[in-house]
């Protein structure tokens, strides 16, 4: 059954975004409705595997994860962690309708909630332009420390974008982070940086680790 747990953890640093509706509009309206096939493309990066344990830090309202878990299947298990609450129970709602077990948790980024060494793999979705830069560096250093030998962090955050209109305007507004800070970033925390470079969809950029 999928369900909220929450940890007596330190406060979260940074942009805590509280309405969950407003954010899932926004997404929407940034992937021209097309957010199913940006998650995806993302996963691909990830190269998710059956079995596999996945984290999904800053999780918001649960798309990726749930799409993880497919992926994962039976036999995986996915975990997100976000600071919101309110998306967080967005989250559980769109596990239940999709049929799906993910478990969610209420955690900032940069105090993860899990034992060393727990999950084959830990992604970041467009989360880490809403932290500031010491938050950024502890949210890596967490990412590694929850990673298995061996395991993939898969890091994806906006560039700055050169559109015009009122999306870009959005784009402008929602935040960005360079592709070099976010490399820079998780090698700092001891990371290996195998590949970076765009998603491929909109200005998504993402950088491929492994510890």
């Amino acid at each position: 059954m999928t369900q909220i747990s929450n940890h007596d953890r330190p406060h979260a640093a940074g942009l805590v975004l509280h309405r969950a509706a407003a954010y899932d509009l926004f997404v929407w309206l940034m992937t021209g409705g097309r957010e199913g096939a940006m998650r995806e493309r993302i996963l691909r990066l990830a190269r998710l595997a059956p079995g596999e344990a996945v984290l999904d830090v800053g999780c918001g309202t649960g798309t990726l994860a749930i799409a993880a878990k497919r992926q994962v299947g039976a036999a995986g298990k996915v975990h997100g962690i976000d600071a919101s609450p309110e998306m967080l129970a967005r989250a559980v709602k769109k596990a239940r309708r999709a049929g799906m077990v993910v478990a969610f948790t209420e955690a900032p980024a940069q105090a993860l909630p899990f034992s060393d060494a727990s999950f084959d793999v830990v992604l970041t979705s467009v989360m880490l332009h809403h932290l500031p830069r010491p938050a950024r560096a502890q949210c890596a250093s967490e990412m590694r420390r929850v990673l298995r030998p061996g395991g993939r962090a898969l890091a994806v955050d906006f560039a700055a974008s050169q559109e015009k209109g009122l999306l870009s305007h959005l784009h402008r507004r929602h935040g960005h982070v360079k592709l070099d800070d976010i490399v820079a970033l998780l090698g700092a925390a001891g990371l290996q940086v195998k590949e970076s470079g765009a998603v491929g969809f909109r200005s998504l950029q993402y950088a491929l680790a492994t510890r």
